[in-house]
């Protein structure tokens, strides 16, 4: 669930806020970097899964943002004959060493919810094709 982040950091001339989609987009980017990782899916209401699309780079991504900690559930698809765990684990590093370095935040959690697995589909030659009467 997306909070409003509290003022992040004052300053003598003012203060510095980060949006909550900044870290989903942050977060969703650290994500789709990991191999093994086919695409983002919509999240717990069962959205429509996207494949390593950048279209939306939020996609999938729910953060909680305070004034110094952030917590992180990033829903994915993994690509067929890998192993889960480690991409699982990859993911986790990968987000908390990003948003971290980014923004200056510490990220206490981030969740890895796994919802299907996507299976390459090999494209038949044209050949096969030319069995067909019509053209």
């Amino acid at each position: 669930m997306s909070t409003i982040a509290a003022d992040y950091e004052r300053t003598d001339i003012g203060t510095i806020q980060i949006a909550p989609e900044v870290i989903e987009v942050i977060a969703g980017l650290a994500t789709v970097e990991v191999s093994g990782v086919a695409g983002m899916s919509g999240g717990f209401a069962g959205g429509i899964a996207e494949l390593l699309g950048r279209k939306n780079l939020s996609k999938g991504v729910k953060v909680e943002v305070g004034q110094r900690e952030a917590a992180v559930d990033v829903s994915i698809i993994v690509e067929y004959g890998n192993r889960i765990p480690e991409i699982a684990s990859e993911i986790q590093r990968n987000v908390k060493r990003s948003i971290e370095m980014m923004t200056g935040l510490n990220v206490i959690e981030v969740n890895v919810h796994i919802h299907d697995v996507h299976f390459k589909t090999e494209s038949k030659p044209e050949e096969e094709d030319s069995n067909f009467r019509v053209k």
